[in-house]
């Protein structure tokens, strides 16, 4: 009798929960569900056994608690970047990496208002539209140019140096739907990233870096622009006396790409930066040589400044992200990494193809980096970590 109590007692339990809740059609369980998430009802906790499990509506629960704690922390990891990172000079690199694993575990979403507003700001102080590279259009014969940084000296743009420059600004596709900004940082490598670069609208590349042979599958081969510091013109190629058929082979690589230098930025990079164009000249070479606006690089730097990045000279590398900003749509960087290891630990080279530190004083990396993890954070542009995802 006591087991055929129970047995009825759980018959009418089961049809009073029908009553409560309806029919058993199929919107049933999606009511279910949601009651479920604001807690057990008594009749079914009398039900369940100690050995039922809970219902995944818990676990939907502390997962939604737990993106709501993340969207909170990176919320406020947004706001507060600034204040953060002003003390970069009393952090280690074990702080700092701290600061880009919390980057890390926020997800990245382009903020169009955020880029629209910085870009705005980087043609009010700089336009890399018209004045990124020397042209006849904004610098005639006649000119006096000053140097960017030797600013008490000054080069008279006289006919043979002004039929080295283009017409107008080459780049006249733009502005560029996605574009790739590819540092030369070790974390490229084993990056698997070559794929998602080559996809890229435009490529910029920075100081002749190797792309051929198994380094592709990392760092990619499209290149439509890359920088070319003349100290490597002076001391790798001999200033083009002795290696200029080597210099001709390594630069083949890039194909149809523009070789930038930056001319008019100290008096020794004059002549180097010159020989470049003169061997591609009488080489029949696909690429061109063109130059840094002196006057650009010098309210760029005026621009960052106001930053807080104070340095001798910027890096070649927040240089081009800059131009890139005004130039594109979408900017991704890669190959961005100062750091002596990975955020699991990992040792890094300083480079992707060898381990040669800058020169000391010269470039601020910290300050330059924790620029371009605010825009990265503010959705402005998006940095690459780690690993890119297999295509």
């Amino acid at each position: 009798m006591r087991l055929g109590g129970a047995l009825l007692a759980l018959l009418a339990s089961l049809l009073l929960l029908r009553l409560l809740w309806g029919s058993t059609d199929a919107p049933a369980r999606p009511r279910r569900l949601v009651e479920a998430t604001h807690g057990t009802p008594a009749a079914l906790r009398t039900l369940r056994s100690s050995e039922t499990p809970l219902p995944r509506a818990t676990n939907s629960t502390y997962l939604s608690e737990k993106s709501l704690q993340l969207t909170e922390r990176c919320t406020s990891l947004q706001n507060g970047f600034e204040a953060l990172l002003n003390k970069t000079k009393r952090y280690s690199e074990d702080d700092y990496l701290q600061i880009v694993r919390n980057i890390q575990s926020c997800p990245w979403k382009r903020q169009v208002q955020e880029y629209k507003n910085f870009r705005a700001k980087l043609a009010s102080c700089c336009d890399a539209v018209q004045n990124f590279i020397v042209s006849q259009h904004n610098t005639p014969v006649g000119t006096n140019m000053t140097y960017e940084v030797e600013s008490k000296n000054a080069i008279l743009i006289r006919k043979n140096i002004f039929n080295m420059f283009p017409v107008s600004q080459p780049l006249v596709e733009r502005p560029y739907n996605q574009c790739a900004v590819v540092g030369n940082g070790g974390i490229l490598n084993t990056s698997l990233c070559g794929a998602e670069i080559d996809k890229s609208d435009f490529v910029f590349r920075c100081n002749l870096p190797p792309t051929t042979g198994n380094l592709s599958k990392d760092v990619g081969s499209k290149t439509n622009l890359v920088t070319v510091n003349p100290s490597i013109i002076r001391l790798k190629y001999r200033n083009l006396k002795e290696k200029k058929a080597v210099f001709l082979e390594d630069i083949a690589a890039y194909g149809d790409t523009f070789l930038l230098l930056p001319a008019f930025s100290f008096r020794v990079n004059t002549g180097a930066s010159f020989n470049v164009y003169n061997t591609l000249k009488e080489s029949n070479a696909r690429q061109k040589a063109v130059y840094f606006h002196p006057k650009y690089l010098k309210n760029l730097a005026l621009f960052w400044r106001t930053k807080g990045v104070t340095e001798y000279r910027l890096s070649s590398g927040l240089m081009i992200a800059s131009v890139a900003v005004e130039l594109c749509e979408n900017v991704k960087l890669y190959g961005f990494w100062p750091f002596s290891k990975t955020t699991q630990d990992t040792p890094v080279s300083h480079h992707y193809y060898d381990n040669n530190l800058p020169k000391r004083g010269f470039h601020e990396m910290p300050k330059e980096y924790s620029q371009i993890l605010q825009l990265h954070v503010k959705g402005i542009l998006k940095l690459q970590f780690s690993q890119c995802e297999a295509s």
